[in-house]
């Protein structure tokens, strides 16, 4: 596996959203909403996952640059772990708890930079999956918010049995923050579990209004 290796500055990803995160909102004719609920400082951006293009997307649309937890496997291929060097990303493994994940998940909310995760952990094409306890854990333990977001029409940029990529258009939605601080359960692991519960729920609703804004 290549080792992940974040260069010394970030000066090729800030051309390539200045460029190409420019670009391809254009083409999938994407609509983004609510991007003021974004807040300054450290925040958590939780969202459904269906698509390869999920992260690619809310990479180019999010109003800051943000920092995508992406499965270490991807690292194994050597072009796109160099990506994902330059573009903000940093592994996780998905089979136990990663406490290197965790600890540089943590840096950087206290460094005030937005993170970007799913907390279904993996692709759901027939509906959301359950959601892992991740993403709470980190806002509860950082005390950053989670920005919930619904992304509707990624799902059919390539949908199985097709051999070429489709031009759907794509919206965005992001909710309001959910702040940790409002969860004063007596233990931490009741805490994580209320907040994921509540996190699912307000990108389920997300998802709801994004694709009703889809349609219309």
């Amino acid at each position: 596996m290549r080792r992940p290796h974040p260069p010394r500055s970030f000066w090729f990803a800030h051309v390539v959203r200045a460029t190409v995160g420019n670009l391809l909102p254009l083409v999938f004719r994407m609509r983004v909403l609510g991007s003021e609920n974004i807040p300054g400082g450290g925040v958590i951006l939780a969202g459904n996952h269906v698509s390869y293009a999920d992260p690619c997307l809310l990479w180019c649309v999010s109003p800051r640059p943000t920092h995508f937890m992406a499965k270490i496997e991807l690292w194994d291929v050597d072009f796109l772990g160099w990506c994902l060097d330059q573009f903000w990303a940093f592994p996780v493994r998905r089979d136990a708890v990663d406490r290197d994940a965790l600890r540089t998940a943590g840096s950087l909310l206290r460094a005030g930079e937005p993170i970007g995760v799913f907390p279904e952990g993996t692709r759901h094409s027939g509906g959301m999956g359950e959601g892992q306890g991740g993403a709470a854990f980190l806002a509860i333990h950082n005390d950053a918010p989670v920005v919930p977001v619904g992304i509707a029409g990624t799902e059919s940029i390539m949908p199985a049995g097709t051999r070429f990529p489709r031009l759907p258009r794509v919206v965005v939605s992001f909710g309001k923050p959910i702040e940790p601080a409002s969860y004063v359960q007596p233990s931490r692991k009741e805490r994580v579990d209320a907040m994921t519960t509540d996190t699912m729920g307000a990108i389920a609703r997300e998802l709801e209004v994004a694709r009703l804004r889809r349609q219309g």
